[in-house]
């Protein structure tokens, strides 16, 4: 693919624009194809399959066996569309798949992660992007070595990133198995190794170059499929195609209709499902996981400057939020339909849609009063699949519920390819390269990358069909993991020079003990929560044990050389050339 100057890099614009029409025809060529009679699987099939296939075509135009194509696209990303596929790659399956679902079940509550998720980069902005781009790195596990030299910062930034990364990368080969199970008809335990192969197509391919430019083709399909649903119900319900301005008029519907159907337990309040101390500590954990993820950290070393960082935070704003402010009108326009069209109704006649969820575990249905009709309190929607099924709960053509599948599984794969290489990248340039073999030519550091990449990719795939946990679970104790063990030694080792090598090992070490400690105990060891916070927010305890322990350890050491003290003050000079060459 020609990134030189007239070639791909010059012609962005129309290049995805012509995506872009052409996706919207495909779409309109399937619905033309339902109203001739063609079956649902059909149309299903064709939705995943060739969008997958657009994505493999990009990821093999876009291979490479230069380092810095692989690990840095190049530094070639312009900040609109380093903000698109950032956008992406951060709008995963628990974005697409699992928020409004969230908001469905929680009411106010679930704006919480809406809340910590879009706070967290207003922390990247100020604190991190520019200067992480300044210094001029490939992992963030670079920047640790280098910062607090020699090998046992860089060794626990990996073993942090693996742990979050890991973690991240299991909800989205779930989310995968979710969405290939439903619309391609196959077990779940299969299903989750189908998506898997989307997943590596590109990836493997051609790195952080194939994975840029494929993430903007994600993020296109991810917002028209997230958007034209919900557009479409607004239209239907209140005439008006603005669904973020008509949202209010469906929860005064869904409030009088809660009355009518018996409900007790109403999310028309904050604090519902989750009392103040616990809304508050997720938000935090939230956010300065935001700050800390390497993925998406990754994806400001991208960009030709450090102002150009500066700006791709802002474009990812904007892209996020696109999302972000629709789901809560499609989290309320679920509901609705739920309620008008679902609850009261016999059961023994309840849409098909009802029965193929079940089969896969995530609609339950419970005639407790054996009257046969179905009241509020005898289904069970798993909140993983609000968004996926709104289209066949409100009666809308099977090729909108066939885009939203494209688009859930556009996001989950972008995430997921993120994060692989995030690991990918980190155990083969920060630990083969830099540690094991500092002979490596390039060619036999890329071999190393791709093999590290499928293992960890199948591996994660057999614990996803295992269905550890909910997405949004699995995604919130990702959070809590980097925030734990990074965020502290990132910020410090930007905005406080007497850090010290050993102080920012200690923390490192005690943030991530701790949140394990804690995570895993509630979790799994019978351990009961600390002053009542819920193991989604274990960062709650490890974010404090990493701060306090480094500044602690840091002032009883001697502080670090004048060299690095001076290089840590060149680095927060936004402007100027980068600091460091890491090929």
């Amino acid at each position: 693919m020609n990134q030189t100057k007239g070639g791909f890099i010059e012609n962005l614009h129309k290049i995805y624009g012509i995506y872009a029409g052409g996706f919207l025809g495909f779409v309109v060529f399937l619905a033309i194809l339902e109203q001739l009679g063609v079956p649902n699987r059909v149309i299903g099939y064709l939705f995943v399959f060739l969008t997958i296939a657009v994505y493999a075509f990009i990821g093999i135009l876009s291979r490479t066996t230069q380092l810095s194509e692989y690990y840095v696209a190049g530094r070639q990303v312009p900040p609109i569309y380093n903000g698109m596929a950032t956008g992406s790659d951060w709008m995963s399956g628990a974005s697409f798949v699992g928020m409004a679902g969230s908001l469905y079940l929680l009411g106010y509550d679930g704006l919480a992660f809406v809340l910590g998720w879009t706070g967290g980069y207003v922390l990247v902005a100020v604190l991190l992007a520019p200067f992480l781009r300044k210094f001029g790195a490939y992992t963030v596990p670079d920047f640790l070595g280098t910062r607090y030299g020699g090998n046992a910062a860089r060794t626990l930034g990996i073993l942090v990133l693996f742990a979050c990364s890991f973690t991240y990368v299991t909800a989205q080969i779930y989310a995968t198995g979710i969405i290939a199970s439903r619309f391609l008809g196959m077990p779940f335990e299969v299903a989750v190794f189908v998506g898997l192969l989307g997943i590596l197509v590109c990836s493997m391919l051609g790195g952080m170059r194939a994975v840029t430019w494929t993430q903007v083709a994600q993020y296109i399909i991810l917002i028209i499929a997230y958007l034209i649903p919900v557009i479409w119900l607004s239209t239907v319900n209140y005439g008006i195609p603005l669904p973020q301005l008509t949202y209010g008029q469906a929860l005064q519907e869904i409030a009088v209709l809660e009355q009518q159907v018996g409900i007790t337990k109403l999310h028309n309040a904050p604090f519902t499902d989750y009392d103040p101390l616990n809304f508050f500590s997720l938000i935090f954990c939230l956010m300065l996981g935001t700050a800390a993820l390497p993925h998406i950290l990754m994806r400001f070393f991208t960009t030709p400057s450090v102002r150009d960082a500066r700006k791709s935070v802002g474009w990812s704003l904007f892209f996020i939020f696109l999302l972000y402010f629709t789901a809560p009108a499609y989290a309320a326009f679920a509901k609705l339909e739920v309620l008008k069209n679902v609850v009261g109704q016999q059961i023994a006649s309840l849409p098909r849609w009802v029965d193929i969820w079940g089969q896969i575990g995530l609609v339950k249905i419970n005639d407790a009063n054996a009257d046969g009709i179905l009241q509020w309190a005898e289904l069970t929607i798993n909140r993983d699949v609000v968004v996926l099924a709104t289209p066949e709960i409100a009666g809308l053509p099977y090729v909108i519920a066939g885009l939203v599948a494209a688009g859930g599984l556009a996001a989950a794969l972008s995430t997921a390819d993120g994060l692989l290489l995030a690991i990918a990248n980190a155990l083969s340039h920060d630990v083969y390269y830099r540690m094991v073999n500092p002979q490596a030519d390039s060619k036999k550091r890329l071999i190393v990358a791709r093999i590290i990449l499928v293992i960890v990719a199948v591996f994660a795939a057999w614990l996803a069909s295992t269905k550890p946990s909910d997405i949004l679970s699995m995604v919130a104790w990702a959070f809590s993991i980097a925030a734990s063990g990074l965020f502290p030694a990132l910020v410090l080792g930007v905005w406080w020079k007497r850090t010290t090598n050993a102080g920012a090992v200690a923390g490192m070490a005690a943030g991530f003990a701790v949140c394990l400690i804690y995570l895993l105990g509630t979790r799994y060891g019978g351990m009961g929560l600390w002053f009542g916070i819920k193991n989604i927010s274990a960062g709650m305890f490890g974010i404090p044990a990493a701060f306090l322990t480094t500044v602690v350890v840091s002032l009883m050491t001697p502080e670090p050389s004048k060299e690095m003290q001076d290089f840590v003050d060149q680095m927060r000079i936004p402007k100027g050339d980068v600091m460091t060459d890491m090929g």
